[in-house]
Order: C-alpha cells, then sequence, then structure tokens
C-alpha cells in the first residue's frame, strides 16, 4: 500500500528547510510518496497518511509557522501518525547528545500523541534575515551544525514506522 507523507516545515533562513528535504529523500527512498512545504502553505493533511513537521529553534521556541499549522490542523493530525523535529543548536551538541523538545514542542507532542521527536543542530550563515541572527554571525557564532547521516538515520526510522502503520 503506498502511504502519502506530508514533510511542513517552518524555517527563516533555510536550514529546517534543508533537514526537511533530507527527511522527505529517505522516506521516498523507502517506497513512500512523499510532499514537502512551507508549514504556512499547507491548508489540509487530510490526504496524508502520516505527517512530519520541523521547526527552526528561535529563543527557545518553535518557528511560529510550524506552531501555527499545528495549531491549525490539530484534529487531523490527532487522527494520523506524526513525528516532530527541531532544528537549531549552533554547536554540535545536537550531535552528541539527544536534546529534549523545548516546552511548547512537549505540549504539541501531548497534544497529537506524537510519535517522537528530534532535536537537530542548526545553521546560520552570512545573510542570515533578522538583527539577532545577523548579530550571531557577526560575532563568529554561526555556522552549519546540521548533522545529515544523523538526520537521514531519523528518517529511515521513521520509514519503518511508518510502513509498519
Amino acid at each position: 500500500m503506498t502511504r502519502n507523507v506530508l514533510v511542513a516545515y517552518g524555517t527563516t533562513n533555510g536550514s529546517t528547510e534543508g533537514i526537511a528535504e533530507a527527511v522527505a529523500q529517505v522516506l521516498r527512498k523507502e517506497g513512500l510518496t512523499v510532499g514537502t512545504a512551507p508549514a504556512g502553505t499547507v491548508s489540509d493533511v487530510t490526504p496524508y497518511d502520516a505527517v512530519v513537521v520541523g521547526g527552526g529553534l528561535y529563543a527557545g521556541r518553535w518557528h511560529k509557522d510550524a506552531r501555527r499549522f499545528v495549531r491549525r490542523n490539530a484534529r487531523a493530525l490527532a487522527e494520523r501518525p506524526v513525528w516532530l523535529f527541531s532544528s537549531g543548536p549552533l554547536d554540535p551538541s545536537a550531535s552528541e547528545r539527544d536534546i529534549p523538545p523545548v516546552p511548547g514542542v512537549q505540549r504539541l507532542m501531548k497534544r497529537l500523541d506524537a510519535r517522537g521527536h528530534v532535536t537537530f543542530g542548526g545553521c546560520l550563515r552570512e545573510g542570515a534575515k533578522g538583527f539577532v541572527a545577523r548579530m550571531i554571525v557577526r560575532n563568529g557564532k554561526g555556522g552549519d551544525f546540521r548533522d545529515f547521516p544523523r538526520i537521514e538515520q531519523w528518517a529511515a526510522r521513521v520509514a519503518g514506522e511508518i510502513t509498519r502503520v
């Protein structure tokens, strides 16, 4: 049976979109039909059998588009398997240890009965949008801390769970 999966994401500077695309690529390799979209553009999740939602972390909060997407679609999301991911730490900590979801994401997980959550490192480079982001880069604290082998391993586990559902 073909499983249709949505990978929706909230991002400001594109780092979370890159993670979402990597997740989608693995899901496709596992034989799933996958759509990816910015969370703010998705109006209906009912065509999908499962959903993965990712959000960049900004000052300890999930990206507003990811939060709004979950709130807007909470009823439909609660009826299907959902996995969440966050991206954000601008250091190698996310690759070195499991980082729990921030409190707002924990509440969303409970509300949706989400199957799982993982935090991946983020990426912030020259040309980033936002005053704070530009200051972080200017002060030498930016960089790319996304661990694509870890992202791909997580996505493969998600794919395995989807195909067993």
